[in-house]
């Protein structure tokens, strides 16, 4: 297999949401097939540069987008082809930061606020944004504004991301973002998420960025990105 032949196969199968050879794929028909994870250790083998196997997930992936928004892919069939980029991102993701000193994308802090202990929102954008190539640290449910300022203290992420499922917890969101930025971390990205919420209230708090749901969250966080580079 050539090297194009390898990526061009690696492609198609994350947009196939098939992950591994144990795997069938959307088609039921791909088990016993190389997958995402058998792929990805091929291009490794293959000595293909680790950055063109990155722009390939963020292709498929960019794909896969396209397909949802059209509505030929649901959520679950977008979450498998994420799900086949994030673990083969944990098989790639030493070559990109060998000698380098670099986070891929940027780092994204998350987490759900106090009081709050839903999690499914949340849980599905860390999987989206490890399939679109970023380092995330979650923080779990429930947490509190002072653990969250220490995980930005020791994580130095490039944003932040604040999930409320309650309209009650969203007081305590906009606590958080005002603790942060009382804190002086204003190079910091804060988006915040969750069904109460809205562009109106991430304006009123303070927040840079309103995600109404995951795939909104990699699309404007992209326009960061590229504003800043």
């Amino acid at each position: 297999m050539s090297k194009t032949d390898c990526l061009d196969a690696l492609e198609h199968v994350i947009v196939m949401g098939h992950l591994d050879a144990d795997d069938e794929g959307f088609d039921g028909m791909m088990e016993g097939t190389p997958g995402a994870l058998e792929l990805t250790r091929t291009a490794i083998e293959e000595e293909i540069d680790p950055q063109n196997i990155l722009k390939t997930f963020n292709r498929a992936m960019e794909i896969v987008g396209k397909k949802f928004e059209s509505g030929e892919y649901l959520l679950p069939d977008m979450l498998a082809s994420a799900e086949c980029v994030g673990d083969a991102m944990e098989i790639l993701e030493p070559l990109l930061t060998e000698g380098t000193g670099s986070e891929g994308k940027g780092k994204f802090l998350i987490a759900t606020v106090k009081g709050d202990l839903h999690d499914i929102g949340k849980n599905i954008v860390i999987t989206m944004l490890k399939g679109a190539g970023y380092k995330v640290i979650d923080l779990g449910i429930d947490v509190p504004a002072d653990e969250i300022l220490e995980g930005i203290k020791k994580y130095q992420p490039d944003f932040v991301g604040l999930s409320a499922l309650l309209t009650t917890t969203m007081i305590e969101m906009e606590h958080v973002v005002k603790k942060i930025r009382e804190a002086g971390f204003d190079g910091i990205t804060i988006c915040i998420g969750g069904a109460p919420t809205s562009e109106e209230f991430a304006k009123k708090i303070g927040a840079n960025l309103h995600c109404k749901d995951a795939m909104d969250a990699i699309e404007k966080i992209k326009t960061v990105r590229r504003n800043i580079s």
